[in-house]
Formats: C-alpha cells, sequence, structure tokens
C-alpha cells in the first residue's frame, strides 16, 4: 500500500508548487534569465543588439524566446515607423520585478563557482 503524502498535502504546500511549477515553466530555458538581465541593464534594445549581447545565441532561438517573454507579459515589443521597421524590446514594469531574483541568482552563481575553484 502506497503512503500518502503529509508535506505536500497542505493547501498552503499545494498553491506554493504550483507557483513554483508555473515559474519555471515561464522562465525556464537556457537563454531566458540571459535575456531579461540583458533588458534590465540596457534598456530598450534592438533585436541586433540583443543578438550581439547575448553570446552564442541563434537569431532563431532569440525570435522564439522573446516571443515567449512578450506573451507572458515579461517584455514589450515596439515596432518603431522607421524605413526600414525597426522592432525595439524592453523590460515591462512586471518583468523588472523580477530583478532581485535574477540578482540572487547571479550572487549565488558566484558563490557557487568560488566554492568549487576554492576546493
Amino acid at each position: 500500500m502506497k503512503k500518502q503524502a503529509v508535506l505536500n498535502n497542505t493547501n498552503i504546500c499545494k498553491t506554493r508548487i504550483l507557483a513554483i511549477k508555473d515559474s519555471m515553466e515561464i522562465l525556464s530555458g537556457k537563454w531566458k534569465f540571459h535575456i531579461l538581465g540583458t533588458l534590465m541593464q540596457g534598456g530598450k534594445m534592438r533585436f541586433m543588439d540583443l543578438l550581439r549581447e547575448v553570446d552564442g545565441i541563434a537569431p532563431k532561438m532569440l525570435s522564439k524566446e522573446l516571443q515567449d517573454l512578450e506573451v507572458n507579459q515579461l517584455i514589450s515589443r515596439t515596432v518603431c515607423n522607421t524605413k526600414p521597421v525597426t522592432v525595439e524590446y524592453e523590460i515591462t514594469g512586471f518583468g523588472q520585478t523580477l530583478s532581485p531574483i535574477i540578482e540572487e541568482i547571479a550572487k549565488w552563481g558566484i558563490s557557487y563557482r568560488s566554492a568549487l575553484l576554492n576546493k
């Protein structure tokens, strides 16, 4: 007979697990944090500027990730009425709320790398 879950069976825990699952789905992937961090530091940026800044990303992947971030309202896309047409991306107010999280992840990564190198 299978044991019943005790810790993960409370309403608070179920809500937290669902929230973490949602967050991970929206932010998963190799590039999203890099793109968000770049836009937080750089402000409004054009596609080619982002392509240059996000080292190693392919244009097709950048386009896909930007679309995902826009759908999830973390960035905004503005088509400028210029010749040729230019598109600018910037972090939204909601996307900006990720700034402390990205900062903490960066700090953790620095500590982790340092700990590994000092063994």
